[in-house]
């Protein structure tokens, strides 16, 4: 088996855009990935498309080793967008390999250890807050402008059997737009995120609202990302306590400083979503520096995130999947989510446009706020090109 083309599709997803890797083969199998080149990583599609022109000729099924040549290539200008590029293509392949012997992939790893995935919402909020014309206009929903529609939409969520939600951070107030900073490459702000006392007041409220709307049967958790820093987090976990959450999650640099935040507070820390690459991450779980690790299956491959968790594994640290992504990156990283045995729960985007179970070929079945796991070969859908098409955006 050879790989003849490769292709790359871009499609409007209202408040992002989804891309994908097609790979087609002279035995007509082809295979699917996602990568992701919005916000901090423009120029990720013409790497992929550069990456690309090398495999063509390649076998497929030899996933391992055409990703380790590629690493082997590139790795003079450290991690960076060409990991993306590369976790891509190992999806892609991976896809091919077990499609080859009529598999799903995660027969590749030693099968499915769980049937059945839980999900918590994604977000919730956040899109609705930062284009409610989109949501009132295509999706149908009602937009959050101020604590009143968050607390609204919040009963949304036992009454669509999830158990569980994540917000992020909440300006609903212009005037204090310049205030904060919209960090995780979302747009400039102030540089030094220097936490005020409005700041720890406006979460405490945002997160009263959802407790008030969801009822206490939904469990709580917030992405504050990079908004702040070491005495910021510290100040604002501390202050959440009384919400007994699921989890506050952070982004930040220093495996030290997670870790000090962590030993402040009772309030359970999640992050490292943005790592790359075990060696990356090996300092984070030296420094016992999170109570629930984060890992992005589309980001690292597959390949390489499953020997993440199997070292967050020796550390006693449970592993949630990130998934910010389509149909399609969900079902890949809930392929690494029924492999690994220290799994905790897998992130999901409910919010959607109109056309985003028709973007692939067999929609992910959802019941009760779990995904149920599909044993289709490779991935166990591919994408609707018709569709895809029909949403294109130009790159």
């Amino acid at each position: 088996m050879k790989i003849t083309k490769i292709e790359d599709f871009h499609v409007d997803g209202g408040w992002d855009v989804w891309s994908f890797i097609k790979i087609s083969t002279d035995e007509g199998i082809v295979g699917w990935s996602e990568f992701s080149e919005e916000r901090a990583r423009q120029g990720l599609t013409a790497l992929v498309r550069a990456m690309g022109r090398q495999l063509i000729g390649e076998d497929p099924r030899s996933a391992g080793l055409i990703c380790a040549k590629l690493r082997q290539t590139t790795q003079g200008v450290g991690i960076g967008l060409q990991s993306l590029a590369i976790g891509a293509y190992e999806n892609a392949l991976l896809d091919i390999q077990a499609k080859a012997i009529g598999v799903p992939v995660h027969a590749l790893f030693g099968g499915a250890l769980r049937r059945r995935l839980p999900l918590y919402w994604s977000h919730f909020g956040m899109y609705r807050a930062k284009n409610p014309k989109i949501f009132e206009e295509v999706v149908g929903e009602p937009a959050v402008r101020c604590l009143d529609d968050l607390k609204a939409a919040a009963a949304l969520v036992p009454q669509r059997g999830y158990k569980a939600l994540k917000t992020n951070r909440l300006l609903l107030d212009p005037a204090r737009l310049k205030g904060a900073a919209p960090s995780v490459a979302r747009g400039a702000g102030p540089f030094e995120v220097n936490i005020e006392a409005w700041m720890v007041s406006d979460i405490v409220d945002q997160l009263a609202a959802l407790r008030e709307g969801a009822g206490p049967g939904v469990a709580l958790m917030m992405d504050l990302n990079f908004n702040y820093k070491t005495e910021g987090f510290r100040r604002i976990a501390k202050a959440v306590e009384k919400f007994d959450m699921m989890w506050l999650e952070i982004d930040t640099a220093s495996a030290p400083a997670l870790s000090t935040i962590r030993q402040s507070t009772s309030t359970p820390i999640a992050s490292l979503e943005t790592i790359l690459g075990r060696r990356a991450l090996l300092p984070f779980a030296q420094a016992q520096s999170v109570d629930v690790a984060i890992i992005d299956v589309v980001y690292n491959g597959l390949i390489e995130s499953l020997r993440m968790a199997s070292l967050l594994e020796a550390f006693e640290v449970n592993v949630a999947g990130h998934n910010t992504f389509s149909q399609l990156g969900t079902a890949i990283t809930a392929h690494f989510c029924v492999v690994i045995p220290n799994f905790r729960v897998l992130e999901f985007d409910v919010d959607e446009v109109p056309w985003r179970r028709d973007l692939v070929t067999r929609p992910l079945e959802i019941v009760d706020g779990e995904l149920l796991i599909n044993d289709a070969p490779g991935w166990g859908m591919d994408i609707n090109e018709d569709v895809a098409r029909a949403h294109a955006v130009v790159r």
